[in-house]
């Protein structure tokens, strides 16, 4: 069942997966009982899968992506990007997708790799990308394009940006799903800026769990410019490691204990910030795996995401 079917009967409740590195980690994800397996169990309306900046581990997503696909449990979705691709490499690698039975993309320009000034390829946005697949495949696959609430951090402004989202949609796109927010009055305002702005498409909301101080902050400040309400600052402030959490060898006295009070309030505030999502009307939800099962499953059902499906 293609996911805007999914949208026009109901909410969607899915994930967001990666592609491990390591033969390992590829088994822990993909192996008999794994995560992806668990993952399953939940009945996800689709689960996508990333890869590495400048299409790096695209071999792995493939990987992942062809499992889902023969499983036949539910749709995959690879995210595409425009980083160093040809359009002759991109019609190759999309007709690969095809012939393995993945018609679900996310279209992204990509972030580019460390000191890249530009894509590095023929295609420079995600609005060019979304034209050209329309062009070369026609209505073969349901395209995805990325959303940013606060503005995406490399545009001019948020009027600027819900301008190119427009463009993305006129181009042929078919849902947004939407990049980290926490800012939830931000997002509000966004989502009446857009429909505003006569988009129409579904919008399906990204949510990171917050279970790794660590990554929260890395997350927020070094992709994604994000505004960190004093809620979330308040949970981070008092479960502060010091001298402070990136420290290889902290000198706190009780890490562990902090490292475990500040994940059990992280998943509280991740279940009420679904809630808050779910009642501004949006068309899905989409959480961030993190290729892990136990976390993401509480939070699932404690936010009512499996009375979804």
């Amino acid at each position: 069942m293609s996911v805007m079917d999914i949208f026009d009967e109901r909410s969607a409740f899915s994930f967001e997966i990666f592609p491990p590195k390591t033969d390992v980690g590829m088994e822990k994800l993909c192996g008999e009982g794994g995560v992806l397996e668990q993952l399953y169990t939940l009945n996800p309306d689709y689960i996508s899968c990333t890869y590495g900046a400048g299409g790096t581990n695209i071999g792995k997503n493939l990987e992942v992506l062809d499992k889902i696909v023969k499983d036949g449990k539910t749709t995959g979705v690879t995210h595409f990007t425009c980083i160093g691709n040809t359009k002759e490499g991109i019609r190759e690698q999309l007709q690969n997708y095809l012939d393995h039975g993945i018609n679900h993309m996310l279209a992204l320009r990509g972030d580019l790799p460390f000191g890249w000034t530009g894509t590095g390829g023929d295609l420079h946005y995600a609005t060019e990308l979304v034209k050209f697949v329309r062009k070369e495949f026609g209505d073969k696959f349901t395209i995805a394009v990325a959303g940013s609430p606060e503005g995406h951090i490399q545009c001019r402004s948020l009027e600027a940006d819900i301008a190119f989202l427009k463009q993305k949609q006129d181009n042929g796109a078919d849902y947004i799903m939407t990049q980290l927010c926490w800012d939830m009055d931000q997002f509000r305002y966004w989502l009446d800026a857009i429909r505003a702005a006569g988009i129409w498409m579904p919008v399906d909301v990204g949510i990171m769990p917050i279970l790794d101080m660590k990554a929260t902050i890395n997350m927020a400040l070094s992709r994604n410019g994000c505004v960190m309400p004093r809620a979330l600052c308040e949970i981070i402030s008092k479960n502060w490691i010091f001298p402070d959490p990136f420290c290889a060898e902290p000198f706190d006295a009780d890490v562990a204990g902090k490292k475990a009070a500040f994940r059990e309030a992280g998943i509280e505030y991740t279940i009420n910030q679904i809630d808050e999502y779910r009642a501004c009307g949006i068309n899905g939800i989409h959480l961030y795996a993190l290729n892990k099962f136990d976390d993401v499953a509480y939070i699932a059902k404690e936010a009512g995401l499996l009375d979804l499906v």
